[in-house]
């Protein structure tokens, strides 16, 4: 375990050595590409959102927090939603526990993709209302993934 963490040092400081000739010599460091605030990526997700029942629902949206934004219809309410699941340590994008026991009732034929970047990490998340653990995952999504029942 030493051997290993002071190879990595070793291999760290002989990277960033040979680094700082080439930024002295005004050539570009590679940038990040996602802009960075307060140490972490903004959260910027894509969703898309078929079969609600509701063609006013149903598309592709951009969803960008801090600041709100996007295309989504309600990007300051779902970024306040998101934000609260982050404060109760929650992962809203995790899927069912496989031996989950869930009721064998429908919500319909709704369903929606997530990707993106949330709290720093990658998001690639599916939805449905398959049953009634899938439709309690989707409403402790909304305001993110839209009510269908109206």
């Amino acid at each position: 375990m030493l051997r290993h963490l002071v190879l990595t040092a070793i291999v760290s400081a002989a990277a960033l050595t040979g680094a700082a000739p080439a930024a002295a010599a005004g050539s570009p460091l590679p940038l990040p590409l996602e802009p960075v605030l307060d140490g972490r990526v903004p959260d910027r997700l894509t969703l898309v959102v078929a079969a609600t029942g509701n063609p006013r629902t149903d598309g592709t949206y951009e969803l960008e927090c801090g600041p709100a934004g996007g295309s989504h219809p309600s990007a300051q309410s779902a970024c306040a939603r998101l934000d609260q699941l982050a404060r109760e340590g929650r992962d809203p994008f995790a899927p069912v526990p496989e031996r989950q026991m869930c009721t064998q009732q429908s919500g319909g034929p709704a369903n929606a993709r997530i990707t993106g970047t949330w709290q720093g990490r990658h998001v690639d998340a599916s939805f449905s209302r398959a049953n009634g653990c899938e439709i309690s995952r989707w409403k402790s999504l909304e305001p993110v993934l839209p009510n269908t029942r109206s």
